[in-house]
């Protein structure tokens, strides 16, 4: 039985970054960019005003001469028809062009206009005041983004801006989750006897969008070899398979042979941990344009679950999308309360962080153990007791790993 850090090892040595791919901008928010972008247009276009005000010369403002007659409205989106005339202003509205001969902006608040003319305020107007020069953001030409960077809402708008509506990444990772067994019924039906609602597929799609992949769950794939081959056949497309239940060692735990028999080469089955220690990991067979698929069989169990995925899937998920990282988000806090631990493997116990003024500090809470979700729902994740009799005391150090 592996370790939890020689399980994640054998995880992540199989896991590279997907084939880079082309995608709207619409679908490539949060991916990693995979190619260099260049400016088609100078940024901006012409020389723009910031300010709703006048445009004028600099130079007919110098004397105690103020007042200048008034030309034309230029409106944002329409160039000026005509250079500016000696002693001359250009009324002008946020982000229109200045006409050419311009070379300031005067806000309207520091002007008087009366009957066809201007009158500045008696301050310095300088020459490039309020107004942006063509090209002072970007040139034409210019790399506006590397590879390698991690496209946020900034980003999306710079691409935007400099006219793309594609734009290669590293793709988010597709993962299709089965739900496995026979005691399983949807959550919209009352369970009869010996069922249970199936609360493990919308509970892993949601920490696998969480992730930062897209996901997919099928039907509840019964404990039939035929149906549940045709079902874990379907999701070995994706670029991930999570399977939840099947991995145990009872006669219907049917998904590591069907796995194997679908062309799955298998790297483990357990992991020494509780919850989840039956965990099952494999490698499907190579896909036309990708490598196989990172085949992960959870434990039913839901804790187990959602332990699993923070420990092995989610890091193999943010290593598909070229995400740094590298494992799981481990930090380390003080315990807030005496706390007793048994166990012959590492335990992860469900706790809470509590503001306790020098920072925050762990709060282990009382569970029921693997199937108890209420608990973990007021979690804010596990805190890491060693294997072994431990009694900790309020102040000792417990590392911690994060639900989010």
């Amino acid at each position: 039985m592996l370790t939890v850090e020689a399980a994640q090892r054998a995880v992540m040595g199989r896991v590279g970054p997907l084939p880079l791919r082309s995608r709207p901008l619409g679908e490539a928010s949060g991916c990693v960019l995979g190619e260099e972008v260049l400016a088609d247009l100078d940024q901006p276009p012409f020389d723009k005003s910031q300010v709703d005000g006048f445009a004028v010369r600099a130079a007919d403002l110098r004397g105690d001469d103020r007042w200048l007659m008034l030309g034309e409205e230029i409106a944002a989106g329409r160039p000026p028809t005509r250079p500016l005339g000696p002693r001359e202003a250009a009324a002008i509205m946020t982000g229109a062009p200045l006409p050419p001969g311009a070379d300031a902006v005067v806000m309207i608040e520091k002007t008087q206009r009366v009957e066809g003319r201007v009158l500045v305020a008696a301050e310095g107007v300088r020459p490039g005041q309020n107004y942006l020069a063509r090209g002072r953001e970007i040139r034409a030409g210019e790399a506006v983004l590397r590879p390698g960077g991690r496209l946020n809402a900034a980003a999306i708008g710079l691409l935007a801006s400099v006219g793309r509506t594609e734009v290669v990444v590293v793709p988010r990772p597709r993962v299709v989750v089965v739900p496995t067994g026979d005691e399983l019924v949807e959550p919209d039906r009352v369970p009869g006897p010996g069922q249970i609602r199936n609360s493990n597929a919308a509970m892993l799609r949601a920490l696998v969008l969480g992730g930062g992949a897209d996901a997919e769950a099928l039907p509840i794939a019964p404990d039939e070899p035929g149906p549940l081959a045709e079902v874990l056949g379907r999701g070995l497309a994706a670029d991930v398979l999570l399977i939840t239940g099947g991995v145990s060692a009872g006669t219907r735990d049917l998904v590591p042979g069907t796995l194997e028999r679908l062309g799955v080469a298998p790297v483990f089955h357990k992991v020494r941990l509780r919850p989840g220690k039956p965990l099952w990991f494999g490698v499907g067979p190579p896909r036309s344009e990708a490598p196989g698929a990172l085949v992960f069989g959870l434990p039913g169990n839901p804790v187990s679950g959602i332990v699993g995925f923070l420990l092995f899937v989610r890091p193999a998920l943010d290593a598909l999308a070229a995400r740094t990282g590298g494992g799981p988000p481990i930090t380390a806090h003080r315990l807030l309360r005496p706390c007793s631990h048994v166990g012959d493997r590492p335990t992860y116990h469900p706790a809470r962080l509590v503001e306790a003024g020098d920072g925050p500090a762990l709060e282990p809470l009382d569970w029921a153990g693997s199937s108890d979700l209420r608990t973990v729902a007021g979690a804010d994740g596990f805190a890491i007791l060693p294997e072994g009799e431990h009694t900790f005391e309020p102040g000792e150090i417990v590392n911690f790993l994060p639900l989010g």
